[in-house]
């Protein structure tokens, strides 16, 4: 083993070796240098500066080489100074902290609509660098700002088999026609802990070839409720709804709505049960959309759902037309290791008006549409529908020690997931579910941080429990044989457990399977243990 020195003695020999260094010529610094070199294990660019610029100090146990004074800066300059650090962040903040993959090819336009709005007012320097920086740098420049959300929902679809016969099945490798107007459809449930009771549902469009989204809250989850929806969000399409994918809920396997596809030559497809993937296009979506927007949280009644549809309305405009999205262009397997390619990253918006298919009428309404949006006065108003939205969310009754009841009430830690607010919005707001983009809404402030609205969890309460688990899981499969097994240990203590369950399934044919074997070699080593038995032929319980 190579013997390695101590910082003493680097530091011993780099005193003694720097003088020679400094004074000796080129051919003599080259040897000294190999010398110092091998035996420290230093760098070569690293040990340079340590000889030629090392003077003995009065504490030489503080540093290594040089004095404070005396050491030059290390590495190159950094490129993304500050003013491109914070010009990055409130772009990310604007796009709603969506991936630097995202990000990274919608910053040309971003940037453009974020200074039209006054929202920036970059130098030529700092506007070149910003978009020209790569999705690795962006990573690095947001680590200490990032945090992450995720959260699990539950289940709610009731399977509805009554047409699935008469529904053709479409999986996910089934989608190759690019052509807009081929929709996936899911209903999201907003029951929070809770399946039981009336609850709010939200019907959620996306479309396969561009990612355009459509959304429409539901009071009841019923066949006539659903169609209804239905067709409300075929008219808000840019385009004509050509075909509906669903999962194999009842709400959808209907007579009702197999009528409706039927009448306006919809074709109608369906999933296959309990195959998520199927739908993996609308079930992504309803992660990183709905449950992002909305939470976990149960609401129910009228007044709810008429805040969720003032924010549906003002979060399509702000999905559609700012937030990119990539689209798996290939996949390639080699041996265990599979690589995706995708295509550059852009919103609903600019895979519509890309599209051959769509009339060029509807691509000069979406073009002005998008020149009169704001991203950040959208965010703001969905911020505010927001605070309202929660303050109706199901609050359970929870018992404290001292006996009385409290509201358990949810809430986001500011250090541990809430949105920085580094746009500053002022008291007078936008009038409450009215779609407007005002440009006085939010106006940009530096390192602003705004903690005076509400926040709730964006995902479900997990068990909290960390110690040991005591409880049983299931029922006791040796509970009616244990005094029968207990007393056969007694009399021969040296009998191995994988022996003695052979026997046991002997005489109770049937009733023990082979998979049993190590709930019983546990439980028998639990037994010696604390009998304290002898354990030096069956140590291991077996």
């Amino acid at each position: 083993m190579r013997h390695r020195m101590s910082l003493k003695s680097k530091r011993e020999l780099l005193s003694v070796t720097a003088p020679r260094y400094q004074a000796a010529g080129k051919k003599q610094k080259q040897q000294i240098l190999d010398e110092f070199v091998a035996a420290t294990g230093y760098h070569r660019r690293y040990a340079i500066p340590l000889l030629k610029h090392h003077q003995a100090t009065p504490n030489q146990d503080e540093s290594p080489g040089l004095s404070d004074s005396e050491q030059s800066p290390r590495g190159r300059k950094p490129i993304y100074t500050d003013e491109v650090k914070q010009a990055l962040i409130i772009s990310w903040e604007a796009a709603c902290r969506i991936c630097s993959k995202r990000l990274v090819p919608f910053l040309p336009v971003l940037v453009s609509v974020l200074e039209n709005h006054g929202y920036l007012n970059l130098s030529p320097e700092i506007r070149e660098k910003l978009l020209t920086v790569s999705p690795a740098t962006v990573d690095r420049l947001l680590f200490d700002i990032r945090h992450g959300r995720g959260g699990r929902g539950i289940g709610t679809t009731q399977p509805g088999g009554l047409l699935k016969h008469q529904i053709p099945v479409r999986t996910f490798a089934d989608w190759n026609d690019l052509r807009p107007g081929f929709i996936e459809a899911d209903l999201v449930a907003h029951c929070g802990t809770i399946t039981g009771g009336p609850h709010l549902h939200t019907l959620v469009f996306t479309d396969v070839a561009t990612g355009w989204m459509e959304f429409k809250p539901l009071l009841f989850r019923d066949q006539d409720t659903t169609v209804k929806a239905i067709d409300q969000l075929r008219q808000q399409l840019p385009f004509a709804l050509l075909g509906l994918d669903t999962d194999n809920g009842k709400e959808f396997l209907n007579y009702t709505l197999l009528d409706y596809c039927l009448g306006k030559e919809i074709t109608f497809t369906r999933s296959r049960s309990y195959k998520k993937n199927d739908q993996c296009y609308i079930e992504q979506k309803n992660g990183s959309i709905v449950r992002k927007f909305i939470g976990y949280d149960r609401f129910e009644g009228r007044e709810p759902h008429r805040i969720l549809e003032a924010l549906y309305a003002v979060l399509r405009l702000y999905v559609n037309f700012f937030q990119p999205s990539v689209k798996l262009v290939e996949k390639k397997r080699e041996g265990s290791h599979v690589s995706y390619k995708y295509d550059k990253a852009q919103t609903p918006y600019q895979r519509v008006v890309a599209a051959d298919t769509v009339l060029d009428e509807v691509k000069d309404n979406l073009r002005v549409q998008f020149a009169d949006l704001d991203p950040v006065a959208l965010l703001g108003h969905i911020d505010r529908l927001q605070d309202e939205l929660w303050l109706y969310a199901y609050r359970e009754r929870v018992t404290t020690v001292a006996g009385t009841e409290t509201d358990l009430v949810l809430t986001l830690d500011t250090a541990n997931g809430k949105r920085q607010g580094i746009f500053q919005r002022p008291s007078s707001s936008l009038p409450q579910h009215q779609v407007v983009c005002d440009p006085q809404a939010a106006t940009p402030a530096t390192n602003q941080v705004s903690s005076d609205r509400p926040q709730r969890l964006y995902r479900q309460q997990k068990n909290k429990y960390k110690g040991q688990r005591w409880w049983r899981t299931h029922p006791d499969a040796f509970a009616e044989i244990w005094p029968t097994v207990v007393q056969q240990l007694e009399q021969t203590p040296d009998l191995q457990a994988k022996e003695l369950f052979r026997i046991i399934q002997r005489q109770y044919p049937g009733q023990f399977k082979d998979s049993q074997l190590r709930s019983f070699q546990r439980r028998i080593r639990a037994w010696r243990r604390q009998e304290a038995l002898p354990t030096g032929v069956a140590k291991d319980g077996r």
